[in-house]
């Protein structure tokens, strides 16, 4: 089963841009689809994006369209989440997450055996 550390959280003012990176070790990573949840405080988890195995597919939740960009890095085994224009609803814990999926990425959150321990973003107003 792949392993998955998140990394780049923090605190940003509203309008700014973080970059959220996840890297994958113990596992082949090109066979996983990845994707990236988020919970905030008295919030269930929800999802934010997915990134085929390959790359060349991307599905993004309604609430982070135009503003989120996922993309990974075969050589390196990472994923990354570029965030701009950033809202302070978009405050949460983001996790990474693997799907053993060589098809179109899902988003439920079912379909994903391996997660990662979350990384703090928190945006001001």
């Amino acid at each position: 089963q792949v392993q998955l550390v998140e990394s780049g959280g923090g605190l940003v003012q509203a309008g700014g841009s973080l970059r959220l990176s996840c890297a994958a070790s113990g596992g082949t990573f090109s066979a996983y689809a990845m994707a990236w949840f988020r919970q905030a405080p008295g919030k269930e988890r929800e999802f934010v994006s997915a990134i085929s195995w390959s790359g060349q597919n991307t599905v993004y939740a309604d609430s982070v369209k135009g503003r989120f960009t996922s993309s990974r890095d075969q050589a390196k085994n990472t994923v990354a989440l570029q965030m701009s224009n950033l809202k302070p609803e978009d405050t949460a814990v983001y996790y990474c997450a693997a799907d053993r999926n060589q098809g179109r990425p899902r988003v439920g959150q079912n379909e994903y055996a391996a997660w990662g321990q979350g990384t703090q973003v928190t945006v001001s107003s």
